[in-house]
């Protein structure tokens, strides 16, 4: 089995657009469009069986719609997309949202704090890692050298002030300081992901930090629509793991999270 923990998924009318946006933010080509169509297309082509699906508030205002399109996603689609629930430290309800997010049958919340500009060890986000912590995952974009808001320093903070808050930092940790996040997080019990990282690493140095991390808290992902499930795999299979490892990051921890 093959889970990808990692895709960003758009309603048809605004996926080119929403794509774009992000295409700019990291002045980086996508690979797709962000529509649910695409995604299960270009997965199934690469052997994806199923699919962690999200999408970013980037103000509060957006948190209950996007939530409603992530439910009805999976809800067409239960087979194969699983759903994060969005949300924002700004957000007027985060309790009830989030109960709410938990009946309708969501895996975890997903936020992005570059996106939504607050700095991930901000006291005004304390409220909503007090909901979440020990009831759903939740999975931060973290890392980026031009800002501060998601240093791997400030998830940090944020694991000495919620020890049972389950983590899934993204993209090994820290995108584009991938050494300096590994530094900080090694031995925190962070799950990372794959995801906008194995371009930029070798597969020694992608080895490297999959141990520091350890195999079993290493899940796969493809951060769609920036690259395709077909060009992460290739770029996987060039580390050295045993067929045990490969497994555990390609489904085997995700279902831990997902059970």
């Amino acid at each position: 089995m093959i889970i990808d923990f990692h895709a960003h998924i758009f309603p048809d009318k605004i996926a080119e657009k929403a794509s774009k946006g992000i295409e700019k933010f990291y002045d980086m080509p996508m690979r797709s469009d962000g529509r649910i169509s695409s995604l299960l297309e270009q997965g199934s082509q690469a052997g994806v069986d199923r699919y962690v699906v999200h999408s970013v508030a980037t103000i509060p205002e957006q948190v209950e719609s996007i939530n409603q399109f992530i439910k009805n996603s999976v809800q067409s689609y239960p087979e194969q997309l699983i759903g994060y629930a969005s949300m924002h430290p700004g957000y007027k309800d985060i309790e009830k949202e989030l109960e709410l997010a938990i009946k309708d049958g969501l895996k975890g919340v997903k936020i992005h704090p570059d996106f939504q500009e607050f700095l991930l060890d901000d006291e005004a986000a304390y409220p909503m890692y007090e909901c979440i912590e020990g009831r759903l995952p939740l999975l931060i974009h973290s890392g980026d050298y031009r800002y501060e808001y998601s240093k791997p320093e400030r998830l940090a903070r944020v694991l000495d002030r919620f020890p049972e808050l389950t983590v899934i930092a993204a993209h090994f940790g820290g995108w584009s300081v991938w050494g300096e996040a590994a530094k900080i997080l090694s031995g925190r019990g962070v799950y990372v992901d794959t995801s906008s990282s194995l371009y930029a690493l070798s597969p020694e140095e992608a080895r490297k930090i999959i141990d520091v991390y350890g195999v079993d808290h290493v899940l796969f992902g493809t951060d769609f629509p920036m690259w395709t499930a077909k060009d992460e795999l290739a770029m996987l299979d060039k580390i050295t793991m045993t067929p045990e490892e490969r497994d555990m990051i390609l489904s085997k921890n995700a279902l831990k999270l997902l059970t």
